[in-house]
């Protein structure tokens, strides 16, 4: 479906396995009214053949089906290809486990209107506890490397929008430009999962753009429905502290920040010996392979769009 004024807007969703909360989330979009857009349902490989019953409850998503799990930057990238190719003007990405207010796609579209914006992301709460923010965006403290949460577990109702414009915006919800897609790049597929949007906004900041707060944009996610479920170690996988790891040192190499290694190692070495002394051993061999990839494994450069 090719893109008209009347459908500026592509949202892309990615499901792996959450068929539950992709559901609600799809039928919290049913109650956005304006701008019109359209739904992108990328499907990761789910078993039970959830993408294909999503689509029959939501006839008027358009699936994509991978054969694999891409992780979160591939399964977006498949999206974006896709709403590139078609012509839409702005991309949403829009985590599967969020919930959504009917006004807020305006407002994000409102902010992304500014002279020179690329990016617009909304204030989010908790879904569990919806007087509390997640996110307000982000800060990038380029000395360490330290991607910083803005609003972070504070009260809904006490906190004070200081800068509307962030350093980084989370790719739990971003809308971006079309623009800023083609000279930016898409996402940095080799992070999979966690920080690939700070890695992506600094890229996007860098191509001249600036990534706003839509402060009156309000979402609730369920936060890391895809990572926090039951293990033999504890709620958090294995698999998540080793890209958390792999992925930071992914970022200071990239950005050639010599201080934040022995800033993060140091962090990295104290969950290790916390692993040790709770005998939660497959988490520690995660830290110590998530060191090893990230200081060692050759970084390609990000994908482009080519027209």
């Amino acid at each position: 479906m090719a893109s008209t004024p009347e459908i500026p807007v592509a949202i892309i969703l990615v499901n792996w396995n959450g068929y539950a909360y992709t559901n609600a989330c799809l039928a919290s979009l049913e109650k956005v009214t304006e701008p019109a857009f359209q739904v992108i349902l990328v499907d990761n490989g789910s078993q039970n053949s959830e993408g294909e019953q999503l689509k029959a409850q939501f006839p008027q998503v358009h699936l994509i089906a991978n054969q694999e799990n891409l992780g979160f930057a591939g399964g977006n990238n498949v999206g974006i290809h896709y709403a590139l190719e078609q012509g839409f003007e702005q991309v949403l990405l829009l985590n599967n486990d969020t919930t959504v207010t009917h006004s807020f796609l305006k407002e994000l579209q409102t902010c992304l209107d500014q002279p020179g914006q690329g990016v617009a992301q909304p204030l989010i709460l908790f879904a569990h506890d919806p007087q509390t923010l997640w996110s307000a965006g982000g800060k990038w403290n380029s000395l360490f490397g330290r991607a910083i949460t803005l609003g972070d577990r504070v009260p809904f109702e006490k906190y004070r929008v200081g800068a509307k414009t962030l350093d980084w915006a989370t790719g739990c919800c971003m809308l971006v430009s079309r623009e800023a897609l083609l000279k930016a790049g898409l996402l940095h597929e080799p992070y999979f999962a966690y920080f690939e949007d700070v890695e992506w906004s600094l890229r996007i900041r860098k191509a001249g753009f600036t990534i706003g707060l839509a402060e009156n944009a309000i979402i609730y996610h369920e936060a890391g429905a895809a990572s926090k479920k039951q293990h033999a170690e504890g709620i958090l996988s294995p698999r998540v502290f080793y890209f958390l790891v792999r992925n930071q040192l992914f970022l200071l190499r990239q950005h050639s920040i010599l201080l934040g290694y022995p800033y993060h190692l140091l962090q990295f070495l104290s969950w290790a010996a916390y692993f040790l002394i709770r005998g939660r051993f497959q988490k520690l061999s995660a830290v110590f392979q998530g060191i090893r990839e990230g200081l060692f494994t050759p970084l390609n450069p990000e994908k482009k769009w080519l027209q």
